[in-house]
């Protein structure tokens, strides 16, 4: 089985990317997480650039590493300095990393353009920058930049800047697609024709652009490329950079490449999630292998069919990528898929028995009426157990009352709850305020169940909130469907309301969301 030396650039290239702006404590918690994943390189940053980065190389010192070199990134000399008088190459030296990424100048227009010296003195940086941080015992990685787009405009001048890194001593040379505008069929002849003009390792660094960086990225490893570079869940600057979640699980599960150490591509999923967390985003649901959607089936004939035989409909098994398969209920889904919902809670029912066609009439009903239950998997699953005498009610709503109050046309508003709920006859009495009426409701009802669940109630995180309008033509009359994302850091859960009054409807999949979390957590 061939490697695949995995290179990561998440904390640097990928906190480009707009809307992402990971603290020091941010980069070395998914740098631990990294490590423990098992990729090769994790590329920490730009030394010298900016004030986090210095504090992230000096405190990332103390931390040991079982798997990845910390690697820090950074140019080649620039021209009015010698690699060793650089002030940039100093800090790469000092950021103390074993293994420094170089990147440099291979498109002779960017040469002439954007650095505007003779291309004659790009490849002498080039050489100079490589050779004197070998000399210092370090291991460097060359970036050609916009190497493929330097290649299709001067293919000489291209191979000459990777000639003159790999006689300055380069461990790897990485052809960038930097604007992401090559094809795969394009990166894999380039790559190719690299391969067999050099013995150092080649690599491919290939931005999204065209969204075929995924592509592009495999396709330069079947041509001979042996080192790949890319982000977590595709972060980077405009459309992002290749998606190591997609690259791995295809190089590994579907071209027999070893990227990672021996069955940790098993946990993919959560360090998908993991990264998604810190940089809090919320997750892409329809990203292959690690998307909630990937492995989701709504049809009938799909559940039906996957029900007998799984690869009927998925590519792979959901378990190895540690990812689950989801059948989702809706008016499309047939008996099949209440049939499997109801097995997972142990009861068995066959797909045409009296209860199924109940419930599924139910369903069709209620998504007539603005229901939608395909992302709220939760609110079915308590619909379910209502239906088979397995629902066990944990507390009952006495009345709440919503006031929002604005003081003057400066002044933010002001949103206080009052709650009266009911649990075994006990009547809880509170009053909370919020940032809108749903948190408000959401602080009140806390306080309290407090009493009854705390321990239980305090792993549960509302972690989203959705609304939409299901019959626009009625304008402010019409219905709304609320949809609340809760978590215990373990799974996430979706449940769903329907009114035409807002609060009404976030009630009901606030009221849910808690008591599926709840039973979650409770003594069976």
């Amino acid at each position: 089985m061939s490697k695949i030396v995995i290179y990561d650039t998440t904390l640097r290239d990928g906190a480009q990317g707009e809307g992402i702006s990971f603290s020091v404590e941010d980069k070395i918690k998914i740098a631990r997480k990294l490590d423990d994943f098992g990729v090769d390189y994790i590329e920490g940053g730009w030394p010298g650039s900016n004030p986090k980065d210095i504090e992230f190389f000096e405190s990332i010192k103390s931390v040991k590493f079982k798997n990845a070199k910390l690697t820090s990134f950074g140019c080649t000399r620039r021209p009015k300095f010698t690699a060793a008088t650089d002030p940039l190459i100093k800090n790469l030296v000092d950021s103390g990393s074993l293994a420094i990424a170089l990147f440099g100048k291979s498109w002779d227009f960017h040469v002439t353009s954007a650095l505007r010296i003779p291309l004659e003195q790009n490849l002498e940086m080039i050489y100079d920058s490589v050779n004197y941080l070998k000399s210092l015992g370090r291991e460097v990685i060359f970036d050609a930049e916009h190497f493929f787009d330097g290649y299709k405009a001067n293919p000489e001048y291209a191979m000459k800047s990777l000639e003159a890194a790999a006689d300055g001593g380069a461990d790897a040379l990485v052809l960038c697609d930097t604007n992401g505008g090559s094809l795969p069929i394009e990166v894999g002849d380039i790559t190719e024709t690299v391969c067999k003009r050099f013995k150092t390792v080649v690599g491919a660094h290939i931005h999204n652009d065209s969204g075929l960086a995924i592509a592009s990225s495999v396709t330069a490893v079947q041509r001979g490329a042996a080192h790949v570079q890319g982000t977590i869940n595709g972060y980077g600057e405009r459309c992002g950079n290749a998606n190591l979640c997609a690259i791995i699980p295809i190089l590994e599960l579907k071209l027999g490449y070893q990227c990672v150490p021996t069955g940790k591509i098993e946990e993919i999923t959560e360090l998908s999630r993991f990264v998604d967390e810190i940089a809090n985003l919320l997750p892409d649901e329809r990203q292959p292998f690690v998307g909630r959607c990937a492995f989701a089936h709504k049809a009938g004939v799909h559940v039906d069919a996957v029900t007998k035989n799984e690869s009927t409909y998925e590519h792979i098994d959901p378990g190895c990528v540690g990812n689950n398969r989801r059948l989702l209920v809706s008016e499309l889904a047939g008996g099949s898929t209440v049939a499997q919902k109801a097995s997972k809670l142990g009861i068995d029912l066959g797909k045409k028995s009296p209860e199924v066609k109940a419930i599924c009439d139910m369903v069709a009903n209620l998504e007539h009426n603005g229901y939608s239950f395909e992302g709220a998997e939760a609110s079915f699953e308590l619909l379910l157990k209502k239906s088979l005498g397995k629902y066990r009610k944990l507390f009952d709503l006495v009345g709440f009352r919503v006031i929002v109050e604005k003081r003057g046309p400066n002044e933010q508003p002001i949103t206080e709850a009052t709650l009266k709920i009911s649990v075994d006859g006990r009547e809880a009495f509170t009053v909370a305020e919020g940032d809108g009426p749903v948190h408000a409701l959401d602080n009140a009802l806390r306080l309290a169940l407090r009493q009854f669940y705390g321990k239980e109630l305090a792993k549960i995180k509302l972690a989203d909130f959705k609304v939409r309008v299901v019959n626009s033509r009625e304008g402010t009359a019409a219905k709304v469907r609320t949809v609340i994302e809760s978590t215990d850091h373990a799974e996430a859960w979706s449940t769903v309301g329907v009114s035409t009054n807002i609060i009404e409807a976030s009630w009901a999949a606030l009221a849910d969301s808690v008591e599926y979390g709840l039973l979650k957590h409770l003594p069976k």
